[in-house]
């Protein structure tokens, strides 16, 4: 049983007129009331790969992002529908294609988990988690031309001191990480 606060009934903004403040290829920022929040431009979409082998060791990735100046430790994850070709792709294709491109895995199935929101104060975007079993190493990974991509295979008995040794390096860690360190953080 949940338990829930009543909520006023009215959304103060949710009843005006989105502005679209600027568009670029990938993102928007939007304006509506109050509120400033960016989106996916063209309804692009995400897809996020939690994939533990059969030997419970999680792959994942790491990547410089931009926005934080720094290498970043994530599940593997790409673009739905980002190519004006593949615009209503579906997200499980879609995942299975960034898995294997990033990090050499191919998966025997992948399992869709639900959509989550990382920001919602923030950023209107959404991703699908899917759960890639039956994994294969078909190739090195590494991402597209441009990505650098490192592939990196942990046991998950050993995912804390991993983190903390990545943070004590200076990476940065993505929210999403936490899809492994649920039952711990309980505990």
């Amino acid at each position: 049983m949940t338990s829930q606060t009543h909520a006023p009934s009215s959304h103060h903004d949710a009843d005006l007129p989105v502005e679209t403040m600027w568009e670029g290829r990938f993102i928007t920022a939007r304006r509506q009331g109050r509120w400033e929040y960016v989106s996916r431009a063209r309804g692009i979409r995400a897809a996020v790969i939690l994939a533990v082998d059969a030997e419970d060791h999680v792959i994942l990735v790491d990547q410089f992002r931009v926005p934080l100046g720094k290498r970043c430790i994530e599940l593997p994850a790409g673009l739905v529908g980002d190519d004006d070709n593949n615009a209503n792709e579906d997200a499980a294709i879609a995942a299975a294609r960034e898995l294997e491109e990033e990090t050499g895995y191919h998966a025997g199935t992948m399992e869709k988990v639900g959509e989550f929101f990382s920001s919602p104060g923030m950023v209107s975007e959404s991703f699908t988690l899917f759960r890639a079993q039956g994994l294969t190493k078909v190739a090195e990974g590494g991402g597209v031309e441009g990505e650098d991509i490192i592939v990196h295979r942990v046991p998950l008995a050993g995912i804390e001191q991993a983190l903390k040794d990545w943070r004590a390096e200076g990476y940065a860690v993505d929210v999403k990480i936490l899809t492994l360190l649920g039952p711990k953080l309980l505990g």
